[in-house]
């Protein structure tokens, strides 16, 4: 339905020059009004499935009213065309071979007809500025428009791809978790299953309380079998088994065994009672531990500051990584940051990570002293869709600029063209004042010092004026208006001297 609306604005537009130009109280008919808005109907219908077709079909309209091809009736439709066509078409050759044949088709009319080949110059003008140009810039906003979609298509795809490598990753690191917390829940029930065990064989005790202590101590070894079983589903199949936190070690601990093997790591804490309860506690243990092991993957020989600010309902912890010893900037940790992330949201806390302005890398995570019974928040809402949204207005930007410069261009060498032009008609311009006072008889040279004639008279007699008077030398034409062809002043001589003046139309 919108195609066929800018069809019909399309063609209601290009029949406007054609109306005016064609108007039988300007000299044209009716007639040529009907073949003209027909002719335009039919290229605007076929101009989607062949676009090169409109452009031979205005050619050839446009020529037979003059060889320059510029038509108060056509150019606009020609500009349309030629826009339309390299919008539309998918290969250049067949455009290139129509130009060269209107260029060639415009030589032969011009020596047929026996007229300057100023014309044919005038033609290829107004080739280059009518058809090619806008072919020109209609071929840029397809070829602008593809290099977009396609660059919007394989950010979505990587967008997707990134999005499905973070969620594996947000699966494996609750699987991490999941195996946490088998090692310890399995120690506390083996716990719970020595000390029934004893309580079992206890001599002390009843046989109603033993048989108890063994059902218990059952109870808790099939607990325990069924968590192994539980867990060892969830794992992935390269996983490794082991435990990613060694149960109840504080950040002291950790860091005192960082710089036991050589790590340059500073610990500061404030406040009290630092070590959160729960899933926090393994959160804030795994942030430190991942910090610090990036930290010397990526920047060995470096520096690093821990500091863990401990308030009444948070715990703050922040650990900034220097660059290496070589200098080099300190790399993200990859993956291993998206599942941090993951392990941290689930305990209730956030975490921001990215490098520092002296070329390290800062990983900040707040945790709470609990983790909140409603569950853990929520991801962040991602900001691509506000991204694209912001890049796409910076096309459309672009894109208005890349079709409105060339206008622009175009429009000012028009311009130009027109002003030379006239500078041109004025050089051959003959004041009627000046001609007024040419008197028959006065020589060549007498005119020309008078300084009565212009510089340049007319290549030739306009089409159509009236025969020159037998037995003259020479007879030149001369504008007596600036913008009109006709009439014009002619002046001939004999022997040097002014025999014949007239104003001819």
């Amino acid at each position: 339905m919108r195609e066929r609306l800018f069809d019909l604005g399309l063609w209601l537009l290009l029949c406007v020059p054609v109306l005016l130009r064609s108007d039988p109280n300007d000299g044209g008919s009716w007639p040529q009004v009907a073949l003209g808005v027909t002719v335009l109907g039919g290229c605007v219908a076929v101009s989607r499935r062949w676009p090169l077709a409109p452009i031979a079909v205005t050619v050839a309209l446009s020529l037979p009213a003059t060889l320059e091809l510029f038509t108060p009736s056509y150019s606009l439709a020609l500009i349309a065309f030629g826009y339309l066509a390299g919008r539309r078409q998918e290969h250049t050759r067949g455009a290139l071979w129509l130009f060269g044949a209107v260029a060639a088709v415009g030589l032969f009319l011009t020596r047929l007809t026996a007229t300057s080949l100023g014309q044919w110059f005038t033609l290829l003008l107004a080739l280059a500025l009518a058809i090619v140009a806008p072919w020109l810039i209609g071929r840029y906003v397809r070829q602008y428009d593809r290099l977009v979609h396609s660059g919007w298509e394989l950010a979505v795809r990587m967008e997707r791809e990134q999005a499905a490598v973070a969620d594996r990753e947000r699966l494996r690191e609750r699987s991490r978790i999941a195996g946490d917390m088998h090692d310890s829940l399995g120690h506390d029930l083996a716990l719970i299953a020595v000390r029934a065990g004893a309580l079992e064989v206890d001599p002390a005790l009843g046989p109603d309380q033993q048989h108890a202590a063994g059902e218990l101590r059952r109870a808790a070894a099939d607990a325990t079998a069924r968590l192994r079983d539980v867990i060892g589903v969830l794992r992935q199949p390269d996983e490794d088994p082991a435990p990613t936190a060694p149960g109840g070690e504080p950040v002291e601990e950790l860091v005192s065994r960082a710089r036991a093997s050589g790590l340059a790591v500073t610990l500061t804490v404030t406040g009290e009672g630092h070590e959160p309860d729960g899933m926090a506690g393994w959160a804030l243990h795994r942030v430190v531990r991942e910090a610090l092991t990036n930290a010397a993957k990526h920047a060995p020989g470096g520096s690093v500051a821990v500091r863990v600010d401990a308030g009444p309902e948070r715990v703050a912890v922040d650990v900034v990584s220097g660059p290496g010893a070589a200098g080099s900037p300190l790399a993200s940790g990859g993956t291993g940051l998206v599942g941090l992330d993951e392990r941290v949201r689930l305990a209730g806390g956030a975490l921001t990570h990215g490098p520092t302005p002296d070329g390290g890398f800062a990983v900040r995570a707040t945790l709470p002293r609990r983790t909140p019974p409603g569950g853990p928040a929520a991801p962040a809402a991602p900001t691509s869709a506000r991204e694209l949204d912001r890049v796409r207005r910076e096309v459309r930007k672009g894109l208005a600029q890349a079709i409105w410069i060339p206008l622009a261009l175009l429009a000012a060498l028009g311009l130009l063209m027109v002003g030379v032009a006239l500078w041109t008609q004025h050089q051959s311009y003959l004041e009627p004042d000046d001609y007024g006072r040419m008197r028959i008889g006065q020589t060549l040279t007498a005119i020309t010092e008078a300084e009565d004639l212009p510089d340049h008279p007319l290549d030739g007699p306009p089409k159509g004026v009236p025969a020159e008077p037998p037995g003259m030398d020479e007879c030149r034409y001369y504008r007596s208006t600036l913008l009109a062809a006709v009439p014009v002043y002619r002046l001939c001589f004999t022997a040097g001297h002014l025999a014949d003046k007239a104003e001819v139309r």
